[in-house]
C-alpha cells in the first residue's frame, strides 16, 4: 500500500479541523498539476509547512479532478477549507497568482473521504521527509520500513476514534492489528458523489449531452434521505432543469430499457412541456468505461416511488 504526505496550508487545516471530521475534503492544488501517487482508498496525510513540519491528519484518496475555481467551489463548498469562494480564491492565489486574476482558472482537486484531524498532542513528524526542495509532498510504501512505521503511527491514533461508519479508517486500524495493510473503499459524502458523477459521465448531461459545466448537476436516483447511497450507480449527471423535474417525478428512466419517460402531468399542470416531450424515449448515455451503470433497483425505486405518469 502507498501513503502520500502532502504539504498542507495551515489556514485550510485550521478551518476544516473543527468541522470536517469523517467528511469529504478537497485538498486543492492551485497549479492544477495532476496527482497520480495513490490508488483509490490509499491514505493521504496532511503535513503543515515549516516551521511546524508535523503530520496533523489525513484522509483516503477518492480521485483527482480538474475544474474551474468556481465549479470547484460549487462541488465542495465549505469542504474546500474556506468560508466563501472569494476566501478560497485568495488562499489559492498565495500559491498561484493566476487564480486571483482569472475566476475560471482550472485548479486541481485531490478528493479525500473519511477525513481525520489529530489533536495537537498527537502530531508527529514523517520519517525521512526532506526539509528543502519539496513542493507538494513525498510518497511512501508500506513495503519499506519508513512507510510501515508511518502506517502504524496513523493506525494507533485512529484506533481511539469511532470507525464503525468509516470503513477505510476501520480497515487501516484492523490491518495494523493483524500486520497486513488492507485497502477498503472509503465511505463517500455529498461532495465526493458530485465529483465522481461529473467525472463518470464525462462532464455531459446523460440525457441531452449538454457540456456547460455550471448547468450540470449530480442527481441521486434514490435520494440519500430515502436510503440511497452516495454511489456512482445511484447517480446521473443531468442538466439542472432535468434534475429538478426528475426529483419531482416529472421524468423517469425506465429500469429495463434505460429510456427517458416524461409525465403527462407537465402538459396537464403547465399547459406546456414541448421541449421535454421531445426527449421522451431518448436512451440514457452510459457512464465512461470503468464506472458502473445506474443500478436497476434504484431506477425501479424511483419509477415506483417518485414518478407519476
Amino acid at each position: 500500500m502507498n501513503i502520500f504526505v502532502g504539504l498542507t496550508d495551515r489556514a485550510w487545516f485550521e478551518f476544516l479541523r473543527h468541522r470536517a471530521d469523517g467528511r469529504d475534503v478537497n485538498f486543492w492544488r492551485p497549479s492544477g498539476q495532476p496527482f497520480r501517487a495513490l490508488a483509490p482508498g490509499e491514505p493521504y496525510l496532511f503535513q503543515l509547512h515549516a516551521p511546524v513540519r508535523q503530520i496533523v491528519g489525513g484522509g483516503f484518496f477518492v480521485g483527482f479532478f480538474q475544474w474551474p475555481v468556481d465549479v470547484t467551489w460549487s462541488h465542495f463548498e465549505l469542504d474546500n477549507g474556506s468560508e466563501t469562494l472569494a476566501a478560497m480564491r485568495a488562499q489559492m492565489a498565495r500559491y498561484n497568482r493566476r487564480v486571483g486574476r482569472d475566476p475560471h482558472h482550472a485548479v486541481g482537486s485531490v478528493l479525500l473521504a473519511e477525513a481525520f484531524f489529530f489533536d495537537e498532542d498527537e502530531w508527529f513528524a514523517a520519517p525521512n521527509f526532506p526539509t528543502t526542495g519539496v513542493q507538494v509532498g513525498k510518497g511512501y510504501s508500506t513495503q519499506d520500513p519508513a512507510g510501515r512505521w508511518l502506517w502504524n503511527e496513523v493506525a494507533v491514533r485512529l484506533a481511539t476514534r469511532r470507525t464503525d461508519d468509516r470503513p477505510a479508517q476501520g480497515a487501516l486500524v484492523e490491518g495494523a492489528r493483524f500486520g497486513a495493510p488492507l485497502l477498503v473503499a472509503p465511505r463517500l459524502g455529498q461532495g465526493a458523489f458530485r465529483a465522481l458523477i461529473t467525472d463518470a459521465y464525462g462532464r455531459r448531461c446523460a440525457v441531452t449531452g449538454e457540456r456547460t459545466l455550471p448547468a450540470l448537476e449530480a442527481a441521486h436516483i434514490q435520494p440519500y434521505a430515502a436510503g440511497g447511497p452516495h454511489a456512482v450507480d445511484n447517480g446521473l449527471l443531468l442538466r439542472s432543469d432535468l434534475h429538478r423535474l426528475f426529483d419531482l417525478g416529472y421524468l423517469m428512466v425506465h429500469p429495463d430499457t434505460r429510456e427517458l419517460a416524461v409525465s403527462q402531468r407537465i402538459r396537464r399542470e403547465f399547459e406546456n412541456g414541448r421541449d421535454y416531450y421531445a426527449l421522451a424515449g431518448r436512451a440514457l448515455a452510459p457512464p465512461r468505461p470503468g464506472f458502473p451503470a445506474p443500478r436497476r433497483e434504484f431506477l425501479a425505486w424511483h419509477a415506483d416511488a417518485v414518478f407519476v405518469g
